[in-house]
């Protein structure tokens, strides 16, 4: 994961409140641990009518704990791959602030598999995130800053039920800052 460049605009003090705000406060029950659980099963059982319910039920919750307006969840099969000569991307998730949106995809791009559980809570999270930048947070942009990343894994493994890594951060180019995974998971 890497960070984005800081912008080179009036929004730059908001960048730096997102990446200072590294913590995100958590429910003190297991509420979003058991819906979790209920995407874990539905996942498995490749029903992802029961994926979008339990979704839906996660962001009911989530929402009601952060006091901020709900969000829509849709929940599609193969994610949108795109090829290029030199790259190609997936798309794991969006948000669509204006529509208070999450898209997330649960079948790879390219054999159609159904995803993997973790994969798939941390792309849900991430983008519930988003939309806590926007509703709670009120900044003007949601930038993927280390303050956003550390928020993000914070809600991923409260609602998995595991224990929350540190992340170690290594400077590169731009102001922008990649995590050091062999740092991160020796520490765990």
């Amino acid at each position: 994961m890497v960070t984005d460049a800081p912008p080179h605009n009036s929004n730059i003090a908001a960048y730096r409140r997102s990446d200072q705000t590294a913590t995100l406060d958590l429910p003190d029950n297991d509420a979003l641990r058991v819906i979790a659980k209920a995407i874990e099963s539905a996942m498995k059982a490749d029903q992802i009518a029961g994926v979008r319910r339990s979704c839906s039920e996660f962001l009911k919750v989530a929402s009601q704990f952060y006091q901020v307006p709900e969000c829509n969840v849709r929940v599609l099969t193969a994610r949108p791959l795109r090829v290029r000569e030199q790259w190609t991307t997936e798309l794991f998730g969006d948000y669509d602030p204006e529509a208070r949106l999450i898209r997330v995809w649960m079948r790879t791009a390219v054999r159609k598999d159904v995803t993997s559980y973790g994969t798939f809570l941390s792309t849900f999270c991430h983008e519930f995130c988003h939309h806590l930048d926007y509703t709670k947070f009120g900044f003007p942009d949601s930038w993927h800053t280390r303050g956003f990343f550390e928020r993000a894994a914070a809600l991923y493994h409260h609602a998995r039920g595991t224990p929350q890594k540190h992340l170690f951060w290594v400077p590169i180019s731009n102001g922008r800052w990649r995590i050091d995974w062999p740092k991160t998971t020796r520490s765990a």
